[in-house]
């Protein structure tokens, strides 16, 4: 029954965080444009709409909700769970909030779900192994220093004029890269976190002092950054993609730190392997099938610029 009921708040956890980032996208197209110079300030104006405050009170809920799954199912079927997130994800946009969703993206969102499916279904001894945080310190310093970088490149990217009609998708990646790399972080720092079925939650700091290490610095960094640049996604591109766009950047990216820096197994034997591979592949291939083709997001800008540059007939 225990494992029932986690299932279920799992699957819950997936549709309230959905909610919580269409919600925010409603507030954030009120808001002022996100100002990376100007942190503060962005972020107080960010929570004047109450979409915005609504969406991220709503996105804690959604993490107590995972929180309180993880501590009655595996981690692997609560990883398969959160697959039907990318199916609510499209049903609530499409029949709640009136974005009109394309064939192609249904599809891709469906493939999505699949491949997430496949990589929790099959994840069960890396969730065996992976509940400590053994890391080497070269590897989590190349991963974490490779995810800062790149993230920061997504971020200049949309100021090339070749990247404007990807601004939306370009900055959403770079917040999944940088929610992925706060979440590495933390784990390091926390070493295990241990659940039980009971009222309380044990929780575990392993390694105090690497709050104020440059690992800590990471995490509280990142996290920062990534709250602006979802912001400005969500300002910035269709609501659809920038959301897809972000959660595949973070949960991709963590899968990929659990085998390579927390030295979780990819799989016991060789077709494990190479179905987990296979749905990875799947997973980011049909991430990139999401946004719209770039022309037609051109050609909608240039409509655009020709109906403000019209004459007026009066």
């Amino acid at each position: 029954m225990g494992i029932l009921i986690g299932t279920m708040l799992a699957c819950v956890s997936a549709a309230v965080t959905n909610l919580g980032f269409l919600w925010r996208h409603r507030g954030a197209s009120t808001a002022p444009e996100v100002e990376f110079r100007h942190p503060w300030s962005s972020a107080v104006s960010l929570f004047r709409p109450k979409w915005w405050a609504l969406g991220f009170g709503v996105a804690a809920v959604a993490w107590g909700l995972h929180v309180a799954g993880l501590a009655l199912a595996p981690l692997s079927i609560v990883q398969a769970a959160l697959a039907s997130g990318f199916v609510s994800l499209a049903v609530l946009a499409d029949r709640v909030f009136g974005f009109a969703l394309r064939r192609r993206e249904w599809g891709a969102l469906g493939l999505v779900a699949l491949g997430v499916a496949v990589l929790g279904i099959t994840g069960g001894r890396a969730a065996a192994h992976g509940g400590s945080a053994r890391f080497a310190i070269p590897a989590i310093i190349a991963f974490e220093g490779t995810l800062v970088v790149t993230a920061l490149v997504l971020l200049v990217l949309p100021r090339l004029t070749f990247a404007d009609g990807r601004r939306g998708v370009l900055l959403a990646a770079s917040a999944g890269l940088l929610f992925a790399a706060t979440h590495v972080g933390i784990k390091a720092i926390t070493g295990a976190v241990t659940f039980g079925v009971g009222p309380a939650i044990e929780f575990t700091l392993q390694r105090p002092a690497a709050i104020v290490s440059p690992l800590g610095a990471v995490v509280v960094l990142g996290a920062v950054v990534a709250f602006l640049a979802s912001a400005a996604s969500l300002q910035a591109g269709e609501a659809v993609a920038v959301i897809a766009v972000t959660l595949i950047a973070a949960n991709t990216t963590a899968i990929l730190a659990g085998v390579i820096v927390f030295r979780d197994p990819l799989g016991s034997n060789a077709l494990e392997v190479t179905v987990r591979v296979a749905a990875f592949v799947l997973v980011v291939s049909a991430g990139v099938l999401v946004p719209g083709p770039l022309r037609a997001a051109r050609a909608g800008a240039s409509d655009a610029e020709r109906v403000t540059d019209a004459p007026s007939d009066s």
